[in-house]
């Protein structure tokens, strides 16, 4: 059990992601299962978290890290990832992986979207909890407040493709 002054993380890993645009403010978005742990917390944390805070960091890993991908995705076999994966902290305290080719930093700007309920993106109301069919999602939009870091060394993205774990081709030479 984590004393009363230190944090607990959660996290995931994010199979949908994607940047929206640059300008006028620089957004990506992702979506997440539900119900899930880390969508309860970015849903909570939305409303909770001071303006000018980061409500969560995106760790781009690098094709080197798909074990560390594997703990973040499967909760039932890795209950808490951070344990076992090596991280430090940024300017807001969230955890940047060790060895990821960089880390966002975002504020989200809104609760999650119900992918599920086209009623809800039709302004009328939200189904009923236990109306969530499986597999269903949410949709959620982050602000990028800053690229917390970035490898040195010239290492692939890690991608999932057909259900595996794969990355691109050789990366340029230094």
């Amino acid at each position: 059990m984590p004393g009363q002054d230190e944090r607990v993380y959660h996290g995931a890993t994010l199979s949908s992601f994607t940047s929206i645009a640059m300008e006028p403010l620089p957004l990506v978005s992702f979506a997440l299962r539900i119900p899930s742990r880390m969508a309860s917390t970015l849903n909570a944390l939305q409303s909770d978290s001071a303006p000018d805070a980061a409500d969560m960091v995106i760790n781009i890993l690098s094709a080197q890290q798909a074990s560390i991908a594997t703990s973040f995705s499967r909760p039932d076999l890795h209950p808490h990832p951070f344990d076992t994966t090596p991280y430090f902290l940024s300017a807001d305290g969230l955890p940047v992986i060790r060895g990821s080719l960089g880390a966002i930093s975002c504020k989200l700007v809104a609760q999650g979207i119900p992918l599920h309920d086209l009623g809800f993106l039709q302004q009328r109301q939200l189904d009923a909890p236990g109306d969530v069919p499986t597999g269903a999602s949410e949709l959620f939009i982050a602000q990028v407040t800053r690229v917390e870091s970035a490898a040195e060394e010239n290492l692939l993205p890690l991608l999932y493709h057909r259900r595996l774990f794969t990355s691109c081709t050789e990366p340029p030479p230094p």
